[in-house]
């Protein structure tokens, strides 16, 4: 027909590590815009509910050469949350562990080299990278994680500069709440101190509990990568943080996570104790984290927008639901409103 418009192709978004817990978050945002979207992770990548994305879900190892290739083919964006874990959970590596190694840092670089090399044409593909916060100006990396971390940064910023890819490099604090996926809290301290306040357990910290860190709710979180693939060519090239860019007193967030426990489960709080730091227990472990993203703000408009206390709820009474320990929770203390307390 004279006239007509060649339609234009939907851009294809690959998610990296898409049935994790970061990754479900992104995806189920993801799956409300016109794009083509790929979801690869080791195990199946449920996507609930309908949306405009055209969905294309597949497993991989991405540790195979063969198989990242294969997985990021023809793709215009990546988001790469690809980390290593544990058996138990952990995402701790130790120096000289060739897993951790090939998780954090080989698969950023196997992926620079199936983007940079498989490319005919057009403009060079984005690479949005989850880092983690590190001291600014402050001492190098003091462990594995970290250091691993910062190579991968490193590497994606060197093929950005090349022209290679457009990289981006979000550094995240602790990320927390209920995500998209029924029960899933996470891996991370707030949903560890939820899981064991709901089983009765004590709450114990390594310090006196004025150690803050600074807590992203996962939803927020999945915001701020949507929010960098939107603004990616301003973004290109350097790392940002995306934070709420203030602390939460670890002792102060435990005694709010047993209090609310408490109320869900109709027993009293459980106590939060100071204990003796386990032998091996590392430099990170006793310093605050802050993630000042005011830069990252001021590009993209992206804001964290949860609220503590009630984000704590809802991941209460979801894990509880989740796992049968269900009650009525009694109403939060007379003169403490929702909205009190520690807002992010």
């Amino acid at each position: 027909m004279a006239g007509a418009r060649t339609p234009v192709a939907r851009p294809l978004v690959t998610v990296l590590g898409a049935s994790g817990y970061i990754g479900s978050a992104v995806v189920a945002l993801l799956r409300g815009r016109p794009v083509r979207l790929r979801t690869v992770s080791r195990r199946p990548c449920t996507v609930a509910g309908d949306g405009l994305a055209e969905l294309d879900v597949r497993t991989a190892d991405l540790t195979d050469p063969v198989s990242l290739a294969e997985a990021v083919a023809g793709s215009d964006a990546v988001i790469h949350l690809v980390t290593h874990r544990s058996a138990a959970g952990d995402w701790r590596t130790r120096d000289g562990d060739p897993e951790g190694e090939r998780a954090n840092v080989t698969v950023t670089r196997d992926l620079i080299e199936s983007l940079s090399s498989g490319r005919a044409g057009g403009p060079p593909p984005t690479v949005i990278y989850a880092s983690t916060v590190l001291p600014p100006g402050g001492p190098a990396p003091a462990n594995a994680y970290e250091r691993q971390k910062l190579t991968s940064e490193r590497a994606l910023r060197a093929a950005s500069a090349a022209g290679s890819l457009r990289g981006v490099v979000l550094r995240l604090p602790t990320v927390y709440g209920h995500g998209p996926v029924p029960g899933d809290l996470g891996r991370g301290v707030v949903a560890a101190m939820i899981r064991r306040a709901v089983a009765g357990e004590p709450l114990t910290m390594w310090h006196d509990g004025t150690i803050e860190v600074d807590l992203l709710h996962v939803e927020d979180t999945a915001g701020a990568f949507l929010s960098a693939l939107d603004h990616a060519e301003a973004l290109a090239g350097r790392y940002w943080d995306a934070g709420c860019g203030f602390g939460h007193g670890l002792g102060d967030v435990f005694r709010t996570i047993a209090e609310i426990v408490g109320r869900h489960t109709g027993h009293p709080p459980v106590p939060v104790l100071r204990v003796n730091p386990p032998e091996g227990a590392i430099g990170m472990n006793f310093r605050s984290v802050r993630a000042d993203s005011s830069a990252f703000r001021s590009v993209t408009g992206w804001r964290p927008r949860a609220v503590l206390r009630d984000a704590l709820e809802q991941a209460v009474a979801a894990h509880s639901a989740y796992t049968g320990h269900v009650h009525t929770p009694t109403p939060p203390h007379a003169g403490l409103s929702t909205k009190e307390g520690i807002h992010l």
